[in-house]
């Protein structure tokens, strides 16, 4: 018999930026354990591309537009969420952009802010009504969430020409560490999730790069770039109750580059 706390029927979890690269192969994961899976991404058709992939596992899955950035929008899409599901048990803050390797000192206000409002402050919008969700359950008799961030190795090596996207990073493994004291007694766990280097959309085009092909895959101890796959394994464990008693984690994974 299967390990049964890793089965995750009755669970609902939000991925945002689901529909692809590392989120999407969290809500494979989530979805193939018996959750229900709602996505949300600014892409609409690869978020119908997504919806499709998602049901062949036989779970409610649900897809909507939704901008991170838009305060009204990520409460409008939240209240959907709810009224599709009827609960929010997971909350994956995955949805980020990265920047164009600009020189520290020629960056512009806009690109500084426009990172800062993906990254940082939807991260901000998306947690907050995800935990107001949660503590409401809570106190009805229901405590049980988590809160989830995909931050990256940049939050702990810093990243040149990507100051700004480095900070955002960093910022969400201290948010996320105070989340995790703070809702501990509504039942809620908070984890940050580390990526390496990772095949997406995001990376398509530093991976077209020969030059930094070669310098960088032969410092990856596994000796290949990580996949959305690699992530299904550790959404599952999360949003079991085997990690009930886990909380304010930072799980690097990287196929072993930070180590070597």
């Amino acid at each position: 018999m299967p390990y049964q706390p890793f089965d995750l029927s009755g669970r609902v979890v939000l991925i945002t930026g689901g529909n692809g690269g590392i989120g999407l192969g969290m809500a494979d994961g989530v979805a193939q354990a018996g959750a229900d899976v709602c996505i949300w991404g600014t892409n609409r058709d690869k978020n119908a591309a997504a919806l499709e992939h998602l049901q062949q596992y036989g779970t409610r899955v649900t897809a909507q537009v939704c901008d991170v950035s838009d305060e009204q929008g990520v409460h409008t899409a939240f209240a959907q969420a709810l009224s599709d599901h009827g609960r929010v048990d997971g909350c994956f803050a995955n949805a980020g952009i990265g920047g164009r390797g600009t020189a520290f000192d020629e960056m512009t206000r806009e690109e500084w802010d426009t990172i800062i409002g993906v990254n940082q402050t939807g991260v901000f919008y998306t947690f907050r009504a995800a935990a107001r969700h949660m503590k409401e359950r809570a106190r009805d008799g229901d405590a049980f969430g988590r809160l989830v961030g995909t931050a990256s190795l940049a939050a702990i090596s810093g990243q040149a020409r990507g100051e700004h996207y480095a900070a955002t990073k960093g910022g969400l493994v201290s948010m996320i560490k105070a989340l995790a004291v703070e809702y501990a007694r509504y039942g809620v766990t908070a984890h940050t999730i580390l990526p390496g280097w990772i095949e997406t959309d995001m990376t398509e085009t530093t991976f077209s790069n020969p030059k930094f092909v070669e310098n960088v895959s032969k410092r990856i101890p596994v000796r290949r770039w990580g996949v959305g796959d690699d992530f299904a394994g550790i959404a599952v464990y999360i949003m079991s109750t085997a990690s009930s008693y886990h909380s304010a984690e930072t799980f690097l994974i990287d196929g072993g580059y930070y180590a070597f």
